[in-house]
């Protein structure tokens, strides 16, 4: 990626998918470079956290809604150190941040840390593309990086595809750290980094839980030392199938029947270790505004989604494991793709989506409840 930060919104912008669909605008954010994986977020809000949101590494995210920014940016609601999105796309910018919690603009924001968009361009026609054609790799090109069509395309053509990337490792931690528990401290809970938001520890503190935050490569020794009373996988970027590590030291945490809980990414990697497969989704779920069912209790949540991948196990019997049963425990309405799983013999269990609710509604804050239960059940 090549950036300059000067003169942005009066310098002309093109976006260049893989399979030849041309979108020209302005330039918004940083001028320069940029490529990933082209994908949209439905969500109306909080496009703070959207693009802190580590599981974003290397996707240009084109945003659904047409006017965005008009909250600026504030020091308050980052999800992470940084911007993880590769590029960022929008219809209608705000020429005019108007809020009380607002330190700066949007495009300021992205141009001071490095990352090129492109503003002014049919979002709703680039949207309904990724529908009917599938997510797929994308340029967007600014300022002296512009060339002709042709160059730009092959140039597009020449980025890895999302398929087969392994990425958790790149966003996660480098060291352990330590979110404490708010009040009095009732349990310890071995946090799995994979590309963890900042608001999902604050969760599980809320509830009296010491967070021990792990770098990716942690071992099953470097779990086990924090002494958990629970186990958590966050989410994350990259393609699960290349997630071995994770899946190996996941299947340690189930023999042991230690209380588990999986998010997004984890949800992914607790299939693995189950047996079942995973697969792509033709331009998965993002957005904050996702339904799902919970079928323990019958009850309809609105969800926090960000996945691209999404677990392959039967929807309608329960599964033999190396673990005993399992059973699809959450299912989207949209679509009917796994947003859940629980095992019926030993502690654990995952969702697909994101229940830390930053941003969005929520309803699924009773998982972390759930998980401080299983503690509770272990315990006793």
């Amino acid at each position: 990626m090549t950036t300059s930060t000067k003169g942005a919104a009066r310098t002309p912008a093109v976006l260049v998918l893989e399979d030849g669909r041309i979108f020209r605008g302005r330039a918004y954010g940083a001028v320069g470079e940029t490529f990933g994986e082209a994908v949209f977020s439905t969500g109306m809000t909080g496009y703070q956290e959207t693009l802190t949101d580590p599981s974003y590494h290397r996707q240009v995210v084109v945003m659904t809604a047409p006017h965005v920014g008009n909250t600026g940016v504030n020091d308050d609601d980052p999800e992470s150190r940084r911007i993880w999105v590769a590029g960022y796309v929008v219809r209608d910018p705000a020429r005019v941040p108007s809020n009380w919690r607002s330190r700066r603009a949007l495009d300021e924001e992205l141009a001071a840390q490095g990352i090129v968009g492109i503003s002014g361009i049919d979002t709703r026609a680039l949207t309904r593309h990724l529908r009917e054609r599938g997510a797929m790799r994308v340029g967007i090109f600014s300022g002296g990086t512009a060339a002709d069509d042709a160059t730009l395309l092959a140039r597009v053509r020449e980025v890895p595809p999302m398929k087969g990337a392994d990425l958790a490792a790149e966003v996660a931690t480098s060291e352990p750290y330590v979110v404490p528990a708010v009040g009095e401290k009732r349990f310890t809970v071995a946090a799995v980094d994979l590309g963890i938001k900042g608001m999902t520890a604050q969760r599980m503190a809320q509830r009296g839980i010491e967070v021990h935050v792990l770098p990716a490569a942690a071992t099953v020794d470097d779990v086990y030392a924090v002494e958990p009373d629970g186990v958590f996988f966050s989410n994350g970027p990259g393609d699960p199938a290349t997630a071995d590590h994770p899946v190996s030291v996941m299947r340690a945490v189930l023999e042991r029947g230690t209380p588990l809980f999986g998010i997004c990414f984890g949800n992914q990697i607790l299939g693995r270790a189950l047996g079942f497969g995973t697969y792509k989704l033709k331009y998965g779920h993002r957005g904050i505004n996702q339904p799902v069912q919970d079928r323990t209790t019958g009850k309809v949540e609105i969800t926090t989604h960000n996945h691209g991948f999404a677990v392959d196990a039967p929807l309608d019997q329960v599964s033999d494991t190396p673990f005993g049963r399992a059973e699809v425990s959450h299912v989207c309405l949209n679509d009917n793709v796994v947003e859940g799983l629980r095992l019926l013999d030993k502690p654990a269990f995952s969702v697909q989506y994101h229940p830390e609710a930053a941003a969005g509604p929520h309803d699924a804050a009773y998982l972390f409840d759930r998980f401080v239960s299983l503690m509770e059940g272990q315990r006793a």
